[in-house]
């Protein structure tokens, strides 16, 4: 059913690969998300909680570089571990903190010099204008649905994205104690459809602003496009929300490979969350960015 609408939608659709560090550990934690992009200008829309991560990777940089200033000044200190635990928590350091973020945006344009970024205010969207490139890298943009009465239950809908970081041209250089991308290994990410059908509307005081799918979205395809079989752009991918069944079992006595065993289980309906239509639209036209409906 969506085998032409994915050939289409993926002209315009394309992955950000992310390499991430956590303070004291040298291991790289790679990642994926989605954008898709609207115009011939170089405007695309995503998540906004993916567009965080690229306006706060610089922040996170120079925060951690200033951390490393200030180590080199106790490295010989008598006292250096105390001294250390002040640092750590001046600088709010712990196991789990990001300390350094790099980005790299797939088939997108040739080079940048910027990227301006708009969040809405209250949704989980954002507009990405890359700037200073020469020369596009995808090869169409969205045509969004002209009119929204069809977003309605029991529609069958497609998602596309990029959830599985395959690629793996990155390390940690210890000379520089970095994380780098290197021109060697994997550079690509397989791109990965998932269909479902919509559940239901979902509206807050300001009206409707998401889309229900039957099936969850995957991690990664955050900010890839909703599509009909036609490939037009119905809204986008933004998270997964957990419903609980009701269908509890608890220290239930079952035959697991030929033993009995004691086991629980507390049931969940995964299901897709997706930005509307109307809200990107709209969202588009209040920034005057242009874009094209069908």
């Amino acid at each position: 059913m969506f085998v032409d609408a994915i050939e289409r939608v993926d002209t315009f659709t394309r992955p950000m690969h992310s390499i991430v560090r956590l303070y004291g550990h040298d291991a790289v934690v790679p990642g994926t998300a989605t954008l898709f992009f609207v115009n011939q200008e170089g405007y695309a829309i995503t998540c906004k909680h993916v567009a965080e991560l690229i306006d706060q990777a610089d922040t996170i940089h120079q925060h951690h570089r200033s951390f490393q200033g200030a180590h080199r000044d106790i490295l010989r200190n008598k006292n250096y571990t105390h001294l250390l635990s002040q640092l750590e928590n001046k600088f709010k350091l712990s196991a789990d903190t990001i300390i350094r973020v790099r980005n790299s945006f797939i088939g997108c344009v040739d080079q940048y010099t910027k990227i301006a970024i708009e969040s809405h205010p209250t949704q989980d969207l954002a507009i990405l204008h890359f700037e200073g490139y020469n020369r596009l890298l995808y090869r169409s943009y969205a045509t969004f649905l002209g009119d929204s009465s069809l977003v309605k239950a029991g529609r069958s809908l497609c998602r596309l994205g990029y959830p599985f970081p395959e690629f793996n041209n990155f390390h940690y250089n210890p000379s520089k104690d970095d994380i780098e991308w290197v021109a060697t290994g994997r550079t690509t990410s397989p791109r990965f459809p998932t269909d479902g059908i919509i559940t239901r509307l979902i509206s807050e005081k300001s009206g409707i602003t998401g889309i229900e799918m039957s099936t969850p979205g995957l991690r990664g395809q955050s900010g890839g496009p909703l599509f009909d079989p036609k490939g037009l752009v119905y809204g986008m991918q933004s998270s997964t929300r957990h419903l609980h069944m009701g269908f509890d079992i608890e220290d239930r006595e079952v035959m697991v490979n030929g033993r009995k065993s004691r086991v629980s289980n507390y049931p969940f309906l995964n299901v897709g969350q997706c930005v509307h239509v109307d809200v990107i639209k709209t969202f588009l036209l209040e920034k005057g960015v242009k874009f094209y409906e069908g």
